[in-house]
């Protein structure tokens, strides 16, 4: 939601008369980068941003994100449809996990539903005061580029990691973000963290997918048989919603 109640002096995110591009590796460093003017991409490419644009994607009208199992809970009890994943596993008794396969036309069109993921709807939470927040993925990466590049706006990208640890999915896309924007606007200055997640993506960027094979959570969801959700996630330009959180909600940008 954007937050009118900037404190920061520097106009829309400007440091002497820049506006910057960084990377913020985990939840658990956001305070750290916290700005009031910026604005924040959330990033969890396997599973839950990629999951949350495919909702959108396939017509969900809004969606909850929580950041624990209890509240996740609670909002099945009053009779919403939610996901809800921990370790990559989804939990018993909800309707659906992290994958984005789960979130079809079918079952979610026209809704409002829940989802609580181990680490997307906890960066989520930490970053919920900035100034705006938007949902990237390598599935809506052009799209979120193009709207980002018009913004004016200091840019925060938020890696969600795994368990408030570096993730290397999280931070190639960063830097792929990171990289366009600081290519293709003269006006952006890069911090440090957006600087190294750029050269990360430039190793990887002729095939991600080879690149990311032994990452952790790549080999850990390819030992549950999810190599389908893996080569989804990284598959780019499949949709071109942006979803971005009013309130308490998820909801598709209005561009």
């Amino acid at each position: 939601m954007k937050n009118s109640n900037t404190t920061n002096p520097s106009p829309q995110g400007r440091v002497g008369g820049a506006l910057t591009v960084d990377v913020c590796l985990s939840p658990y460093l956001y305070p750290i980068y916290h700005r009031n003017d910026t604005i924040v991409v959330v990033i969890d490419i396997l599973r839950a941003t990629s999951a949350m644009c495919t909702a959108f994607h396939h017509g969900v009208d809004k969606i909850i994100p929580v950041a624990t199992v209890e509240e996740a809970t609670e909002y099945k009890k009053q009779g919403y449809l939610v996901g809800a994943e921990r370790n990559g596993i989804a939990l018993e008794g909800f309707d659906f996990g992290n994958s984005p396969f789960s979130y079809t036309t079918e079952k979610i069109k026209g809704q409002t539903i829940v989802i609580s993921t181990t680490n997307g709807t906890q960066a989520i939470e930490a970053s919920k005061h900035a100034y705006q927040v938007v949902i990237g993925a390598f599935t809506n990466i052009t799209a979120l580029c193009d709207w980002l590049k018009l913004q004016n706006r200091s840019v925060l990208l938020l890696c969600s990691g795994w368990k408030n640890r570096l993730n290397l999915e999280d931070t190639l896309f960063a830097g792929a973000i990171a990289n366009i924007l600081l290519k293709e606007n003269t006006l952006f200055k890069s911090g440090d963290g957006a600087l190294a997640a750029s050269f990360l993506y430039k190793s990887a960027q002729d095939n991600p997918y080879k690149y990311l094979r032994n990452s952790s959570h790549t080999e850990r969801l390819a030992a549950m048989g999810l190599k389908k959700d893996i080569k989804y996630c990284f598959t780019l330009d499949q949709t071109t919603v942006i979803p971005v959180l009013e309130g308490k909600y998820l909801v598709k940008l209005s561009q």
